[in-house]
């Protein structure tokens, strides 16, 4: 994951190559890594299939794009499945959950970055 100090370095273009990041475990078959810039940060998500994403909501917009596999999401009032090629966009302070239906690669955008990854006080991921 980048740190808050190379995200503030303004005007400097930073390059990343996930291949090279480590994978941050959190709670079963979930693995993580993200990239903060200034005012938007992007995280590879990799689930194992029957992997669950706990009912949470943030603050921050989220925009995901399924790379492989498939996440169901679950909202209040209805579900979506995202596969290859689908994006989902999640408005701040919704609730949601994601169950993994296959091995998944998850591309998430979050603006404003989400500070509660980045100082590990996102609990609901976590073992």
């Amino acid at each position: 994951m980048s740190t808050e100090a190379e995200a503030g370095q303004a005007g400097r273009a930073r390059h990343y190559q996930w291949a090279e990041m480590p994978l941050e475990p959190m709670k079963a078959g979930i693995e993580r890594q993200f990239v903060v810039g200034t005012a938007t940060m992007v995280a590879r998500i990799l689930l194992a299939k029957g992997a669950h994403v706990p009912r949470h909501s943030h603050p921050n917009e989220q925009v995901t794009c399924i790379l492989s596999g498939a996440l169901r999401f679950v909202f209040d009032d209805h579900e979506v499945t995202v596969r290859p090629g689908e994006v989902l966009c999640i408005p701040p302070h919704l609730p949601h959950e994601a169950f993994a239906l296959e091995d998944t690669e998850d591309l998430d955008i979050f603006q404003p970055p989400r500070t509660d990854w980045m100082d590990g006080s996102d609990a609901y991921l976590r073992g």
